[in-house]
């Protein structure tokens, strides 16, 4: 896995990124309640708004990690949000993307980089 500096991990799946939010980031937000997913086929930019996401103590974005396409997104998050915080490496995964070059996760923190981080 890579891990942003915003608390997102990515995972290199067939020719696929999978993006979800690390452990870390779901025990800041609390209790998830609520989740807005992107949109299958959706175009997004590094930096572009993908995710809302609510918890019992804030609201929050996820990003686009990088430039691709939405091509798929995790429905049981919408009528099961508490999986953020039950598993969020696993289970809780958000939205898959295709992206033209998978050697742009080179530029992400490996695990050792994002624990030194969140220390």
């Amino acid at each position: 896995m890579k891990y942003t500096e915003e608390h997102e991990w990515l995972r290199v799946e067939g020719d696929l990124i999978v993006v979800g939010i690390t452990e870390h980031a779901a025990t800041q937000l609390g209790d998830v309640v609520f989740i807005e997913l992107p949109e299958v086929e959706a175009m997004v930019a590094q930096g572009d708004e993908v995710v809302v996401i609510e918890s019992v103590k804030a609201a929050s974005d996820i990003l686009a990690p990088v430039d691709g396409e939405i091509v798929e997104v995790n429905d049981k998050l919408v009528d099961k949000p508490g999986l953020v915080n039950d598993d969020p490496t696993g289970a809780a995964w958000m939205f898959k993307m295709k992206v033209d070059d998978l050697s742009v996760l080179d530029e992400f923190m490996d695990e050792d980089e994002y624990n030194d981080l969140i220390a």
